[in-house]
């Protein structure tokens, strides 16, 4: 499901945290960008764990556990419509551990936010573990929050030629019309690529063929791009080296960082790639992850 999607609503995971509030800020932002309604929802874990129900938990209306995540959802309710005034924002508590929450709320939703760390987490973890099982499954793009954002850098994409990281550019592309943004399509290479099954890389290759090949790959990446989006300015770059490495560098400099949840080369079975886990941990600014 993409973002165009008629009729879907952002949605953002809240549960207290600074991480949930700065994601709250980042969705409302959205939302408002993208005419979309947003949807704030906190997770109610305690009737999961099949432990008594005593005044201390549920509690009356204004008190106890329950009435503790109603004032949480009510503020980040308010914080949203400060953020975007004018704009359709519902709040909601949902029973069920954070992850499964949101990845049903992603089948139908246009955009999943969440913070990168949440109020269980350990300090010493640099990515939740709930925000790395949304990326992972989700059934929409998927937007962390994370690092700082400068509103007037680009919005850099990862580029790989896979299927995936087509979609991931595409998303790169739309988005930035909507914030007026450039758009850094930036492919990293480190040698040539196997292309199928008991392909073996050369031992010796030209470096400046690569380097022509790879820039081939990277114009189709865009190709049709520029005349639906002729607003958009799409800066292409190739370089020699580790994708994870190149990614993390752009990111200082951009208010956004897109990848594909998968890229080429990697195993099928992997539901989250190498590189989109790195920039989950190691992006500098927000970072948004395309599967579907």
């Amino acid at each position: 499901m993409a973002v165009d999607s008629v009729g879907s609503a952002v949605v953002v995971g809240v549960d207290g945290s600074e991480s949930a509030l700065a994601a709250v800020r980042l969705a409302a932002a959205e939302a408002a960008r993208w005419h979309r309604p947003l949807r704030v929802v906190h997770a109610f874990i305690w009737p999961t764990l099949h432990s008594p129900v005593t005044p201390g938990t549920e509690g009356p209306a204004d008190g106890g556990l329950r009435g503790q995540a109603r004032q949480l959802v009510t503020a980040a309710v308010d914080q949203a419509q400060a953020v975007a005034p004018g704009l359709e924002v519902t709040g909601e508590i949902v029973d069920g551990a954070p992850a499964a929450v949101l990845l049903d709320a992603s089948t139908d939703a246009a955009l999943v936010v969440l913070g990168d760390r949440g109020m269980g987490g350990f300090t010493a973890l640099v990515v939740g573990s709930v925000a790395v099982t949304v990326a992972a499954y989700a059934r929409c793009p998927v937007l962390v929050a994370r690092g700082a954002v400068d509103p007037h850098g680009p919005i850099v994409v990862g580029v790989d030629g896979s299927e995936v990281s087509r979609r991931a550019v595409e998303f790169a592309v739309r988005t930035a019309a909507r914030r007026g943004a450039t758009v850094l399509a930036l492919h990293a290479y480190r040698h040539p690529v196997s292309t199928g099954p008991g392909d073996m890389q050369p031992l010796v290759y030209d470096e400046s063929q690569l380097h022509e090949e790879e820039q081939r790959a990277l114009a189709e990446s865009v190709t049709g791009l520029t005349a639906r989006y002729p607003e958009v300015s799409i800066r292409r770059e190739s370089v020699h080296a580790r994708a994870p490495k190149a990614l993390t560098e752009a990111s200082r400099t951009a208010q956004l960082l897109v990848v594909g949840g998968q890229g080429r080369g990697e195993l099928t079975g992997l539901l989250l790639g190498s590189v989109s886990r790195s920039m989950l941990h190691h992006s500098h600014c927000p970072v948004a992850v395309v599967r579907a």
